[in-house]
């Protein structure tokens, strides 16, 4: 039996700003008002019989929708992007979120940003279709600590209404 979830009517959004590095017109900082979609299929199962908890699939996505909202969504293995500062082949992820001030440049641009107005993502871009991605497979381990009768986890992030991309996590 599959579930879905209507990101519009249940409130699974998140406003970011991004950009893409090297990409003609996504390669300036810009944003979008995002939008989340879930489906999950999977027996169902336990007391109630559902597939898995409304509450749970709203509530875990939620959580990562609010972690990225307001904020500049930078893609930390982008191979575009240049941090002062920061190795990304020897240097944990998390030291860049310890960060007060981060510095780096992209195409010759330099920026400097307060770290807390930023979220930094182990992508290479933060494409819909990259977003969607880390979406699906945040949720899905997250699920499968509570089910184990799911089949596949997919995600649509949706940049606005009538488009977005989706990612289909098997279990």
């Amino acid at each position: 039996m599959k579930i879905l979830v209507n990101g519009i009517q249940s409130n699974l959004r998140f406003s970011s700003a991004h950009v893409i590095p090297g990409h003609e017109s996504c390669g300036y900082i810009h944003g979008h008002s995002y939008f989340v979609d879930v489906e999950i299929e999977g027996e169902r199962a336990g007391e109630f019989e559902f597939v898995v908890d409304f509450k749970d699939v709203k509530g875990y996505t939620k959580a990562i929708c609010d972690e990225l909202d307001h904020r500049l969504l930078i893609p930390v293995y982008n191979d575009l992007i240049e941090f002062k500062d920061f190795d990304k082949k020897t240097d944990s992820i998390f030291n860049l979120k310890k960060k007060h001030s981060v510095h780096f440049k992209i195409d010759g641009k330099g920026y400097s940003l307060p770290g807390v107005d930023c979220v930094f993502l182990p992508l290479p871009y933060t494409s819909a279709e990259e977003l969607a991605k880390f979406f699906a497979e945040t949720l899905a381990k997250k699920l499968s600590e509570t089910y184990d009768n799911l089949e596949y986890v997919a995600v649509c992030v949706n940049e606005g209404i009538g488009q977005g991309a989706e990612y289909r996590k098997e279990l």
